[in-house]
C-alpha cells in the first residue's frame, strides 16, 4: 500500500536519506524545507503521515503539531 508522507526537514542531508529510504518502500514523499512551508503544504493537501523534524528553525516541530491539530489535520483520536 502507497502512503503519502510529508518530511518537514531542514537538513538537506537528512531530507535526502529518509526521502529515498520512504520512496525505497514504494512511498510518495513530498520533502518541506521547513516550519512554514511544512503547514502550508500541509494545510493544502492530504497525508497518511507527516514526519517532523523537532529542531525547525521558525515553527518548530512541537509547534507544528500543535498548528496541524488546531487545523483539523490530525485525524480521529
Amino acid at each position: 500500500m502507497t502512503s503519502r508522507i510529508l518530511l518537514v526537514e531542514d537538513a538537506p542531508d537528512v531530507q535526502l536519506i529518509v526521502a529515498d529510504l520512504l520512496r525505497g518502500h514504494g512511498h510518495e514523499v513530498v520533502v518541506s524545507g521547513d516550519g512554514e512551508e511544512g503547514l502550508r503544504v500541509a494545510t493544502e493537501q492530504q497525508f497518511d503521515l507527516m514526519i517532523l523534524d523537532v529542531m525547525l528553525a521558525g515553527i518548530n516541530g512541537f509547534e507544528l503539531v500543535t498548528a496541524f491539530a488546531v487545523a483539523g489535520l490530525m485525524g480521529p483520536s
